[in-house]
């Protein structure tokens, strides 16, 4: 798998960019990806998911004039076909993830190849901040900086110092390390980076988030796209559950038991339903708290919808978990349920 280069073609770090329709965010954030603080030879390899906008012209211009870039197609049009494509074809002794629709410091590639080359980590990566750029997208992004909208995961939020996780959001490994695991499954159509992240963990890796490699990633800008998103998210994280079970967290268990609770309050006994009406209400209340919360930093016009919008991601993600873990246990049944099984189809 791992291809065969001579020394004149070598270099330090390769950054794989998976890319599907974003000519509206490419002229600003690949020029930040392009201008990073490393020192060290370095390869952008842009792979493109068969764009129907006009992304590959933005992409054309862009290579035309930076020779550090190349641009390949992704037939399979995932992210996952997308990162084993360019971990085919780097070149770098360092694999370096980056999002099309994100914006990253300067320093992050330095950051991230120094820490991994003192060599007690496996995965380097940096907290995901979101980023508001209209008006759903801003009312989405306020909603995910509450407590309820980062939920259990970690890497959302900047911390004062350096901490262990059990997931990154994009960052740097080597790549021998990500040969070694085989690259990322092409079994998931998201979530590929939390299943890498339970394998990396499995063969005894310690994946860090690190401060000074905080990224703000630019949030949906529709319900409709947002709850098509974490249906997917909780889809994907089912099946990552039941093929490593040490992933799951007990924050990926509160979006399933609100949705049982939300079913239970309809139509089970009596008793039942009183537990679990009790239950929603203390919900609607969290959310109406981190509604007020959201109003107090942002306005009415952007921190009123908050509690609307959490309300979705936690609904989606439920529906989402509910279906995938239905569909794995249906694959255990037949006895379907290894890495190399086909592609899952999802709605949306």
């Amino acid at each position: 798998m791992t291809p065969q280069n001579s020394e004149s073609d070598k270099v330090t770090a390769s950054v794989l960019v998976p890319i599907l329709n974003e000519e509206g965010f490419l002229p600003d954030t690949l020029p930040a990806m392009l201008d990073q603080d490393f020192g060290e030879p370095i390869e952008f390899l842009l792979l493109d998911g068969g764009s129907t906008d006009r992304t590959l012209e933005v992409l054309a211009e862009f290579a035309a004039g930076d020779d550090r870039i190349r641009v390949l197609d992704n037939p399979g049009r995932i992210q996952s076909k997308a990162l084993n494509i360019g971990l085919a074809a780097a070149r770098g002794e360092f694999i370096v993830r980056m999002d099309a629709h994100t914006y990253y410091p300067r320093e992050y590639l330095r950051t991230g190849v120094n820490r991994l080359r003192r060599g007690d980590v496996a995965w380097v990566g940096g907290p995901q901040l979101p980023l508001g750029t209209g008006g759903w997208s801003s009312r989405i992004a306020a909603a995910m900086e509450t407590r309820l909208g980062v939920g259990g995961a970690s890497f959302r939020f900047v911390p004062r110092t350096e901490f262990v996780t059990d997931a990154a959001f994009t960052g740097v490994l080597s790549r021998e390390l990500l040969h070694e695991l085989g690259g990322w499954d092409e079994d998931w159509l998201v979530n590929e980076d939390g299943e890498l992240a339970a394998r990396v963990r499995e063969s005894g890796g310690v994946i860090v988030c690190v401060p000074e490699m905080a990224a703000k990633c630019v949030t949906r800008d529709s319900l409709t796209g947002l709850g098509r998103q974490y249906f997917k998210y909780g889809y994907d994280r089912a099946k990552t559950a039941h093929r490593h079970p040490g992933s799951l967290r007990r924050s990926h268990l509160i979006p399933p038991a609100l949705g049982l609770a939300t079913l239970a309050a309809a139509i089970t006994p009596r008793p039942l339903r009183r537990v679990a009406r009790l239950a929603l209400a203390a919900y609607a209340v969290a959310l109406g708290w981190s509604g007020s919360r959201a109003v107090t930093d942002h306005g009415l016009r952007i921190g009123g919808p908050v509690p609307l919008v959490l309300a979705v991601m936690h609904y989606s993600w439920a529906i989402g978990f509910f279906q995938g873990w239905r569909r794995e246990y249906g694959r255990r049944g037949t006895g379907d349920g290894s890495r190399d099984g086909g592609r899952d189809s999802t709605p949306g």
